[in-house]
């Protein structure tokens, strides 16, 4: 077949119009894959889809969620925080995500008590709430937490002496409760001498380390509030209960005399002996995943023994070096057989019962959520939520636990865990090797054969 010069003429014009369509194309398609996006999980269990959970939950927010991403300039540690975001971001479009480099906003930091790289800080209807962990779960359950509209009520007991929750100075408490109401809660004083009466929509009631002797008639208000089934956080000191033994009793505790003196406290660079460390933290709710090391300074122990119809049990020990001092804090400090109280020992415990109210009803819901139950705190110091000892390493992040378990904000989402199936591919040495065979030579002898018989063809043609 013979090819004229006018043939080969038109089959370079369609050769050419070919490779400037092909290539308008090919940039057509890269241009539009930068302005919209497929994502498709192939993954058996779903584990890069939000679970139904979420979903639901993200149907209710009708109001944009801002995310603040605390993150240094790490491609990995973004991109992962990105991803997170994207998942929700692809059923409810109305979540922002913006990064901030924390090393270029330190007054936000300590504003905020950001401590990790990465944090989150999450804000919805002028609320706000901080995650550390990248995970679905933990922003989940801080989204359901922002959208829980009913009020709950932190009551701080006052007129004894008790440290102020709106006082500036170092043993008062304005620090934490800043905390907590940014976090849509809301605190109030109560001094029962001028009024006569615990709220009925107390959430928590907070014993703050009272230090004048409370009158017969408040410690009665205090004990029928604890008959109706009232939530309560007791911060107690060493020395005088200043007429709480009436609590303590009805509680089943025993507040140990002395202070709690740690002789290894050196090792966490503390100068002073009675600043107890607590490490490791049990299975227990709240303190259940706690991470912190937290710090008590002049904390006292406490001895449980729950009377009938509670249920009780330690949240926070120190070891078996530490004991109780019943002498004075000076000079050299030692162990005295017969007089101090060796440990270990525990320093801040939970009751927990079901409702009076729950008990005296003929039938109950078979299936009572955790909030059908009476909660209380009592912790054998009151500096480690002080505005001297807030900012140290756990402190604010155990006592933003603890309101949030007696304030009954615990019920969460629940986000099953996505499991990968048959990630692990055993393969015995032969078959790794016809493997290695195929890819290295009998792939490329098969594409030069190809390529060599098209050659051919055409040369023949």
């Amino acid at each position: 077949m013979l090819i004229s010069a006018k043939t080969r003429r038109h089959l370079r014009i369609n050769s050419t119009l070919f490779a400037v369509f092909l290539i308008g194309i090919a940039g057509m398609l890269a241009w539009l894959s930068t302005r919209y996006g497929i994502t498709a999980d192939w993954t058996s269990t779903g584990r890069h889809t939000l679970s139904e959970a979420s979903a639901a939950l993200l149907k209710r927010l009708h109001k944009p969620v801002e995310i603040t991403a605390y993150a240094r300039p790490d491609p990995a540690l973004r991109d992962l925080i990105r991803d997170l975001v994207d998942r929700y971001r692809r059923v409810q479009p109305n979540i922002t995500l913006r990064f901030v480099n924390p090393d270029t906003a330190p007054d936000e930091l300590r504003e905020l008590g950001i401590r990790v790289d990465g944090e989150l800080v999450v804000r919805y209807a002028s609320r706000g709430e901080q995650v550390q962990e990248h995970s679905e779960e933990a922003l989940s359950n801080a989204l359901q937490r922002l959208l829980r509209t009913e009020e709950r009520w932190i009551v701080f007991l006052e007129g004894h002496g008790e440290r102020d929750p709106q006082g500036d100075a170092n043993h008062d408490l304005s620090q934490w409760t800043q905390r907590l109401t940014s976090r849509g809660l809301k605190v109030q004083g109560l001094n029962l001498g001028a009024n006569a009466l615990i709220p009925d929509n107390t959430s928590v009631l907070v014993i703050a380390s009272p230090q004048v002797r409370l009158l017969p008639r408040e410690i009665d208000l205090v004990l029928r509030y604890l008959d109706r089934g009232g939530n309560l956080l007791w911060l107690t000191e060493p020395g005088s209960l200043q007429g709480l033994e009436g609590l303590a009793e009805a509680l089943g505790l025993v507040l140990e005399r002395g202070t709690i003196v740690d002789p290894a406290t050196a090792l966490f660079g503390i100068d002073h002996p009675a600043i107890a460390p607590v490490t490791s933290y049990g299975p227990e709710i709240p303190v259940a995943g706690s991470r912190f090391i937290t710090v008590f300074p002049y904390a006292r122990a406490i001895k449980l023994n729950p009377k009938k119809g509670w249920r009780g049990a330690p949240i926070l020990s120190v070891g078996s070096q530490t004991w109780a001092e019943t002498g004075k804090l000076e000079g050299e400090i030692a162990y005295d057989q017969g007089k101090d109280l060796q440990g270990p020992l525990d320093i801040g415990v939970r009751l927990t019962r079901e409702q009076p109210a729950l008990e005296k009803s003929a039938a109950t819901d078979k299936n009572a959520k955790e909030t059908d139950e009476q909660r209380i705190i009592v912790v054998g110091d009151g500096d480690f939520l002080s505005n001297s000892y807030l900012g140290n390493s756990g402190n604010l992040d155990l006592g933003l636990r603890i309101i949030n378990w007696l304030a009954t904000d615990d019920i969460l989402v629940d986000v099953p865990a996505h499991r990968s199936v048959d990630t692990k591919l055993d393969l015995t040495d032969t078959e790794t090797a016809i493997i290695g065979f195929g890819f290295l030579f009998l792939m490329p002898a098969l594409l030069a054969g190809v390529g060599f018989y098209v050659w051919l063809r055409r040369r023949r043609a």
